[in-house]
């Protein structure tokens, strides 16, 4: 993977408490934090009900992100002492009472160990086992496929004409949904493993997200849409972008001057993040996982 240079100038975060960012009445509305605490103390947190799409190259932060705010609202819902920095944002917070997952490939048992295995020295994985919610749609997604269904658990035999599970994923997606995204963090992962099947018209995944973005605002919750970047065409990413409410871009970026590559992320869209934010911190934060804390940005880097 080619990584991107970097072109601008590296600064160190301040501490929280150095945080310039406007000052909003007390009346203000609440925001939701995403639990990664110089994201939140710089941007305020999202707007409740807010769709936000992560995209990036392959392993460039995304997954790492939106597990890192479960882990970490979970650990709120049960310690009532942890505490979200939303910087000088007056509005007050809004914290979900769970956590959705929503998978087409990936099992309940295999996410888990993936937190352990990551997150070795934190109880992020015990955490998520007892507040998340976890819609396993593997067996629609893979129905009409050439996998084994010893491998999918397909409920249907291979190659049966007769079925057609694969056009009713977004369907019982969208059940899914309504039935647990009712102030919850959604996790989505992922809109790649959509678009890659022939028999997921692409279209229906814009429009069912265009869909989502405006049954989010009754939800009162915050909705990850994961995405990898390339896997479909431009057009596609761009008409998803344009049907959420934020986005969160993640790359690999290399500095001129070291050897070693960096995972960077900035806000591409968002009004109400961008409005709040000062100029000077609409930059690219730069971002590594700690085993303990998970994702952590390090600093940001002013593009010249």
């Amino acid at each position: 993977m080619e990584a991107t240079k970097v072109k601008g100038r590296a600064m160190p975060l301040p501490p929280h408490s150095a945080y310039k960012a406007k000052p909003l009445p007390p009346s203000a509305f609440p925001r939701a934090p995403t639990g990664v605490p110089d994201f939140d103390s710089v941007t305020g947190g999202l707007p409740p009900g807010s769709v936000v799409l992560f995209i990036g190259q392959a392993g460039s932060g995304y997954i790492e992100f939106a597990l890192t705010s479960a882990a970490r609202i979970t650990k709120a819902l049960e310690d009532s002492s942890e505490i979200f920095y939303t910087g000088l944002y007056r509005g007050g917070k809004i914290l979900p009472s769970h956590v959705t997952y929503v998978s087409f490939t990936k099992s309940r048992d295999e996410l888990l160990q993936e937190v352990r295995n990551t997150f070795l020295e934190s109880p992020y994985s015990m955490l998520l086992s007892r507040h998340m919610v976890f819609c396993d749609l593997s067996s629609q997604y893979f129905s009409d496929s050439m996998v084994p269904p010893e491998w999918s658990r397909a409920k249907r035999p291979l190659l049966d004409s007769t079925a057609n599970h694969n056009t009713d994923v977004l369907t019982t997606m969208a059940n899914e949904l309504e039935n647990h995204g009712k102030n919850s963090l959604v996790i989505v992962d992922s809109l790649s493993d959509l678009l890659v099947r022939s028999s997921i018209r692409k279209e229906d995944v814009v429009t069912i997200v265009k869909g989502l973005r405006r049954r989010a605002k009754d939800w009162k919750g915050t909705i990850y849409l994961m995405l990898t970047k390339s896997v479909s065409e431009p057009w596609i990413e761009e008409a998803l972008k344009d049907s959420v409410d934020a986005v969160l871009q993640f790359e690999w970026v290399s500095n001129p001057h070291k050897s070693s590559r960096l995972r960077a992320m900035w806000i591409e869209k968002s009004m109400p993040l961008l409005a709040y934010m000062r100029p000077e911190q609409q930059g690219r934060f730069i971002i590594q996982v700690d085993p303990n804390k998970g994702l952590v940005t390090t600093q940001y880097e002013r593009i010249d």
